[in-house]
């Protein structure tokens, strides 16, 4: 997986910052890449209409999306959202029903 932040402004800057940040604090970053990109047909591509846009690539399945545009996200909303993709739906989870999206049998989903 690719996470691309269009732009390369200040805000797309520090939206790199806390994305890398977060990808640190999950142990991520050996496996999922944070890059910025500012090309016209990037954004065209996507639909991206504002400046400071955050995107997911997953080259396996060949999918493209913007999750936001235009906002710079606390750090644990990112690492919030990452956990979700990275993690949902996996039927490990906590295994004890604590998590909160746990049932009582132990599996998530």
């Amino acid at each position: 997986m690719i996470i691309k932040i269009f732009w390369n402004n200040t805000d797309a800057k520090k939206l790199i910052s806390i994305t890398q940040e977060s990808l640190d604090e999950l142990w991520l970053s050996e496996f999922i890449k944070a890059e910025s990109v500012d090309n016209a047909e990037y954004a065209k591509e996507l639909s991206i209409t504002k400046d400071s846009a955050f995107c997911i690539e997953e080259e396996a399945i060949w999918f493209k999306d913007v999750i936001f545009e235009w906002i710079v996200p606390e750090k644990a909303e990112i690492t919030s959202l990452l956990m979700s993709i990275i993690w949902w739906g996996e039927d490990e989870g906590c295994s004890s029903g604590g998590c909160g999206w746990c049932g009582s049998s132990g599996s998530c989903g």
